[in-house]
């Protein structure tokens, strides 16, 4: 049987077209094996808790006393049982649970190894204003108030102060859940100790940041200036607590404002108010979802010192979307100039949800003061364990490691 000229000239059309397909396969193997050459791979970096239990909203400090860091949680049930074997309660009696209002770790350097421990009480009592024992207490922030006092280099191993002030007073600052009828909301108190970082401390007897019509205030963060000495008092303006549902509560239009305000506080006290707040950050919708929150603002040196350049900038870290879900996220805004801002944002998250760390919703980032390392939670089976970042600054872009 013979073909036909229809037949013939189709089945050269498909050798040429296998030819071609050869050819170009052959072409474009040798050019992907080069380009996976040289093409940086992605870096796994998937972190491992400092602490292995809940230990949200961490800040960090370093004591000028003994030199000894110690890093500050939200409250929680905590088994009374850990590694400290300094501690009188790891002895043969039964675990209990304890409720602390604010947790306590210490180690000898920022980077750890960190020890919980159990036998700390900071805060055995939030206050008369507050809720009372058992309440709600969120996000610690501590600061000392010294003399003469140079603190060590947090980016080296050295523990031991150039200089030891016996006169400090330290200052806990944190947010509790107020009494009934308002028990949706939470408001900044202040509580203070005369001789010990671990407290206990005694809270006074009002809280020193209430705006009660726009939902309370959460998330203090102490920051003092170095330019000029300046005490400064950071704190989110906690909106989505009168919200009308959805996504932390602010899902749902009417959307309410989480504005992040910079308030001066008194350089003698720690406590007082001096003048008004600033707002120096609010949520945009589409970006940050239903809020902002978890201020901590650093001051990093460098720069060419020209212009309106200081020698250094400002940078506030904080967080965005809802600590529930999976989009909460650590983020940074830089201001080149003034403690106010204005503050320009990221491009994006610096710490988020499926990024090389591995690490879910992460957020709460802080810093030692300069830079250099940061500590944050993110969630964990036993809650929101803390981890920590080798921080790097350039320019205005935050980096970690």
């Amino acid at each position: 049987m013979c073909a036909s000229p229809f037949a013939l000239k189709l089945r050269q059309n498909r050798r040429r077209l296998l030819v071609r397909l050869i050819i170009t396969i052959s072409l474009l193997i040798p050019l992907y094996l080069l380009l996976t050459f040289f093409l940086p791979r992605p870096t796994t970096l998937t972190k491992t808790p400092l602490l292995a239990l809940n230990f949200p909203d961490p800040c960090i400090i370093q004591d000028m006393a003994s030199g000894t860091w110690y890093a500050f949680a939200t409250g929680s049930w905590t088994p009374n049982t850990s590694t400290d074997t300094t501690a009188s309660d790891t002895t043969t009696t039964p675990p209990t649970t304890t409720y602390k209002h604010i947790q306590a770790a210490s180690a000898a350097h920022p980077t750890g190894p960190w020890t919980y421990l159990p036998s700390a009480d900071p805060l055995p009592t939030p206050g008369p204003w507050t809720a009372g024992p058992g309440s709600q207490t969120w996000s610690p922030s501590l600061t000392q108030l010294t003399t003469n006092t140079t603190p060590t280099n947090p980016t080296t191993t050295t523990t031991t102060p150039t200089n030891t002030n016996t006169n400090t007073t330290y200052i806990l600052y944190y947010s509790a859940q107020l009494p009934p009828p308002h028990t949706h909301i939470h408001c900044i108190g202040a509580a203070t100790s005369p001789t010990s970082i671990l407290g206990p401390y005694t809270p006074l007897p009002e809280p020193i940041l209430c705006p009660l019509p726009l939902g309370g205030a959460i998330d203090p963060s102490a920051f003092r200036d170095p330019a000029d000495g300046r005490r400064y008092l950071l704190y989110k303006v906690d909106g989505n607590a009168l919200g009308g549902g959805g996504e932390c509560n602010n899902g749902v239009a009417p959307f309410r404002r989480t504005p992040i305000v910079l308030q001066e506080v008194d350089g003698a006290d720690g406590v007082g108010l001096v003048g008004g707040g600033v707002e120096v950050l609010d949520r945009v919708g589409e970006v940050d979802g239903a809020l902002v929150e978890a201020p901590e603002l650093v001051w990093v040196s460098g720069g060419d010192g020209g212009g309106g350049d200081k020698g250094g900038r400002y940078v506030l870290f904080y967080s965005n979307h809802c600590w529930d879900g999976p989009g909460y996220s650590v983020n940074y805004a830089v201001s080149e100039e003034n403690i106010t801002g204005p503050y320009k944002r990221a491009e994006g998250p610096l710490i988020r949800t499926g990024d090389a760390f591995n690490v879910t919703a992460p957020g709460g980032a802080v810093s030692v003061p300069g830079g250099g390392w940061m500590l944050f939670h993110g969630n964990c089976p036993e809650g929101r364990c803390l981890f920590g970042a080798e921080m790097k600054v350039v320019g205005s872009t935050v980096t970690v490691s």
